[in-house]
């Protein structure tokens, strides 16, 4: 019987919940050492309603806390923090700068930096640099960013995404090399879309990468694109087993260690969520996809 798009969005935060991750191999259990954690956090990013309803519906849904761009204002600012209070979330920071000057960029960084480092999120996450920037520049950005997180006491993490910095495995690998404590956000789905593979072909330099994550955002991406359709679908086995692997590994090595990970569900929007052409109707549910891997990254490794 065929499904209409209507009905297969309304039916696909339950009906196939467990599609695809149920058939997958589970983690060897590693028993966490003393300083273990695992806090999984909510994305504001196509959410609509107010800094209040938002967090309302984060904490019916069972996360820890929220990650966000920090507000501009203070009215905004005032209102997140006593959305914090009333639903007992915990939250970290989104923060990038643009430009394609770097002196100009750098600038806009440092103050971001200073500014978010000072209200004491659990940590904050970069959107740093460009592509293009130079090696040196590049490592000025986050020499100084790993100088603030001593100074002000909080984590802080640079992503692997397109267009920044951190845009493909093997240039990764060479900060990995130069600056011991460099500490990352792992978004590989970016990396899959830049070498156009599920990187079978650079274990040596993604592993490199696994082992200093801090943070991952667990989105699921494939050859193509940095989001599959819907992580559900049987059609996206090899992309979602790819993802999991790697994120078995993380999560084991913090448990080794006996440190804490952060991770946050973002799935996105249009034009990261997939749509119909014309009428730009997504194709499938953002916040039932965000909520179903919530779940299942606390069945997997808690």
């Amino acid at each position: 019987m065929k499904q209409t798009r209507r009905q297969f969005i309304a039916t696909a935060s339950t009906a196939g919940a467990g599609l695809i991750l149920s058939s997958m191999k589970l983690p060897n259990k590693i028993p966490p050492k003393n300083g273990f954690s695992l806090n999984i956090y909510a994305t504001r990013w196509g959410y609509k309603g107010s800094m209040d309803a938002f967090c309302k519906d984060v904490k019916k849904e069972g996360y820890d806390g929220i990650e966000v761009r920090f507000p501009t204002n203070e009215a905004d600012e005032q209102a997140l923090y006593e959305a914090l209070d009333k639903y007992n979330l915990r939250f970290g920071v989104l923060t990038s700068s643009g430009g394609s000057d770097f002196e100009a960029h750098k600038e806009s960084y440092q103050a971001n930096l200073r500014k978010v480092s000072s209200k004491k999120p659990d940590f904050i996450n970069c959107h740093t640099g460009k592509d293009f920037f130079t090696f040196e520049e590049s490592k000025a950005l986050m020499e100084f960013a790993i100088e603030t997180s001593k100074v002000s006491g909080v984590p802080i993490y640079q992503e692997t995404h397109r267009g920044r910095m951190l845009f493909a495995s093997h240039i990764c690998e060479r900060f990995i090399d130069a600056i011991p404590e460099l500490k990352l956000t792992l978004d590989i789905s970016h990396w899959c879309v830049v070498a156009e593979s599920l990187l079978h072909d650079q274990k040596a330099a993604v592993e490199k990468a696994l082992k200093r994550t801090c943070h991952i955002h667990s989105r699921i991406g494939h050859q193509e694109g940095p989001q599959v359709s819907e992580p559900r679908a049987p059609e996206w086995q090899n992309a979602v087993d790819a993802h999991y692997a790697w994120w078995d590994k993380v999560v084991n090595y913090k448990k080794e260690a006996g440190e804490p990970l952060t991770m946050t569900a973002e799935f996105g929007p249009a034009n990261y969520m997939w749509t119909m052409p014309y009428t730009q109707q997504p194709l499938a549910n953002q916040w039932a996809i965000n909520v179903h891997m919530m779940h299942e990254w606390r069945k997997r490794y808690l």
